[in-house]
């Protein structure tokens, strides 16, 4: 397996970025941010890519910040420079992450946790192996939370339960995640990779600018009355109406032939 941190590859329309320091249960120290939020990008900004998994490599999908060098950097006596972390990596890789233009899949493949669990969060879909773990482990090292983690966890499983997750700092099974919501599924350790491959093919072959209003519709109806939603989705309905794969989606029902996307 190769050395770099983060890993990146482009295959029949799906993007795969694979954190890569599994010594480290793929923790994220400087140089695994700066090449995560390049990866995003990169992916973010070729027309070819449809669709985006993000997994880790080895037992863990992402241990969140690197504390060996998080405490190095508490004794070294630069805090200014510690904590820029939070707004130059971590809140640059949670909008591109959330404003992606295509669906995106974290493959959860085993613990996330801190950071690590807030970029699952973000993803659109969430598909855990059966001895995967969540633990938004903020609280259990002195730290508020970061990463959208106030943002993505009160709107997927209420206020209530978010404070529960926040404070205790506790590890959520798979099957709990998605009794209450974290996750979308949960497979058999053993039919993981065929599972994430399948559902990122299909993702990457359907409608891509439709998943991305879609997700835009659901961000901003979290936060605003009844009304202002119905105005916005007049708009993306207008927007997505004008697209070749809508008016292909009908000539094909029409036709009574299944569609086919090209995500334009």
């Amino acid at each position: 397996m190769s050395e770099q941190p983060v890993l990146l590859s482009k295959h029949e329309g799906v993007g795969s970025i694979t954190l890569n320091r599994p010594a480290a249960r793929n923790a994220l120290d400087t140089s695994a941010k700066k090449a995560l939020l390049m990866a995003l990008r990169d992916v973010a900004a070729d027309p070819s890519v449809r669709c985006l998994v993000l997994t880790g490599t080895g037992q863990a999908f992402c241990s969140g910040q690197d504390l060996k060098e998080h405490g190095a950097a508490l004794t070294g006596g630069d805090l200014d420079a510690l904590w820029s972390t939070v707004r130059e990596h971590y809140n640059p890789m949670a909008l591109a992450l959330h404003t992606m233009d295509k669906p995106t899949i974290a493959a959860v493949n085993g613990i996330a946790a801190g950071a690590g669990a807030a970029l699952a969060l973000l993803s659109d879909y969430r598909l855990l192996t059966a001895s995967a773990g969540m633990n938004v482990a903020f609280a259990g090292i002195g730290l508020s939370c970061d990463t959208g983690t106030s943002w993505t966890l009160p709107r997927l499983v209420g206020t209530t339960r978010a404070m529960d997750l926040l404070l205790t700092s506790r590890t959520v099974s798979a099957d709990e995640a998605l009794a209450i919501g974290l996750a979308s599924e949960v497979v058999d350790d053993d039919a993981f990779a065929a599972r994430v491959a399948s559902l990122a093919a299909e993702l990457a072959s359907g409608p891509t600018l439709a998943y991305a209003a879609i997700r835009e519709a659901v961000s901003f109806s979290a936060s605003r009355p009844l009304a202002e939603s119905l105005a916005h989705e007049g708009d993306l309905i207008r927007r997505t109406g004008a697209t070749e794969d809508h008016r292909s989606a009908v000539d094909s029902f029409l036709a009574k032939r299944p569609a086919r996307f090209t995500g334009r």
